[in-house]
């Protein structure tokens, strides 16, 4: 799914006002990776941020670079990516990962592209992605919509086992940080 409208004016406002953010996708964009987005808390936090009035971005842990490249040889590469945004915006975590081998380490069938990828995130509000283009318009991506995430729900994914999703929701306090969430269990793909 690539068009989040109803929800892409206030996605672009969100994140485009947000100056650690849009500075991230300019410095993204800078690597030219294919298929790219950065995705996760980068984009579910914002909004939830937003809806629940805060003021103030939560912080962010880090930022979740992912990109897809089949022919990519050295297994490595992500670590450059890496150093290079480092260098870029050193006041952040970045973590970078090629969609094409997160397949092996995730017991997957093969991913087709980094969307396919994202539909097996534990959660479906995790699974949304920006990039910025050549023009500086910001392109949406999410495997399972952006209607969940803009009502404030949490949902496993069954791609992914419930311990799973239960351990994160423990781990992340995403319910303390954000008390407005609904959890939703046991949803169909």
């Amino acid at each position: 799914m690539c068009n989040p409208d109803p929800w892409a004016d206030t996605l672009n406002l969100l994140i485009g006002s947000d100056q650690l953010r849009a500075k991230a996708l300019s410095c993204v964009a800078q690597l030219n990776l294919p298929d790219h987005y950065i995705a996760a808390g980068f984009i579910r936090n914002r909004v939830w941020d937003h809806l629940h009035g805060y003021t103030r971005p939560t912080p962010l842990n880090d930022i979740d670079l992912i990109y897809f490249d089949p022919a990519e040889q050295d297994e490595c590469c992500y670590l450059q990516y890496e150093q290079q945004l480092r260098l870029m915006m050193p006041e952040v975590q970045w973590q970078v990962r090629n969609q094409a081998l997160m397949h092996l380490r995730n017991g997957d069938r093969p991913y087709q592209n980094s969307l396919d990828a994202m539909g097996f995130w534990p959660e479906k509000e995790t699974a949304v992605g920006v990039r910025k283009d050549s023009t500086g318009r910001y392109i949406w991506v999410s495997a399972f919509g952006f209607e969940s995430l803009f009502n404030l729900q949490l949902s496993h994914n069954p791609a992914r086992s419930e311990t799973l999703f239960n351990e994160r929701l423990q781990s992340k306090r995403w319910l303390e940080i954000w008390p407005h969430l609904a959890v939703v269990k046991n949803t169909e793909i």
